[in-house]
């Protein structure tokens, strides 16, 4: 079972013209076995902010359109962040705390038990989640 990073699920968006190993991976794997974290609703989340203060509406309606869709398809499938996460972060993030958000969702597969799927492989290294980069 595999946790999808914003990376991923952002390029996915991109249909036909997303990069080609993003798109096999998700026509081969089973929608029932991905998953995706408040973390990354919430990075999400800020782009689309960040495109709408810089006055760019009408994209930020089509991607808020389009983050509800992925809330709506994920919702039984979305991970949170408990008390047990945050002492996992706790360790990822010493004495190494680059990528706080990165190392909450490497704790969050760790307490699941599920492959990260990146393209910021590099970001995980250490912390012991498995990884799958999908556009390699």
């Amino acid at each position: 079972m595999y946790l999808v990073d914003t990376n991923v699920i952002s390029e996915a968006r991109k249909g036909a013209k997303a990069n080609a190993g993003v798109r096999e991976f998700f026509q081969t794997t089973d929608a029932s076995d991905l998953y995706l974290t408040v973390q990354t609703v919430g990075e999400i989340r800020r782009g689309l902010e960040n495109i709408r203060h810089r006055g760019d509406i009408p994209q930020a309606k089509k991607l808020e359109k389009w983050l509800n869709a992925v809330v709506a398809d994920y919702s039984d499938r979305i991970l949170g962040f408990d008390e047990e996460c945050a002492q996992v972060w706790g360790r990822l993030m010493s004495p190494h705390p680059e990528h706080p958000i990165d190392k909450q969702i490497a704790a969050i597969a760790l307490m699941y038990d599920l492959t990260v799927v990146t393209r910021n492989v590099d970001d995980f290294r250490g912390t012991g989640v498995a990884l799958k980069n999908p556009f390699e």
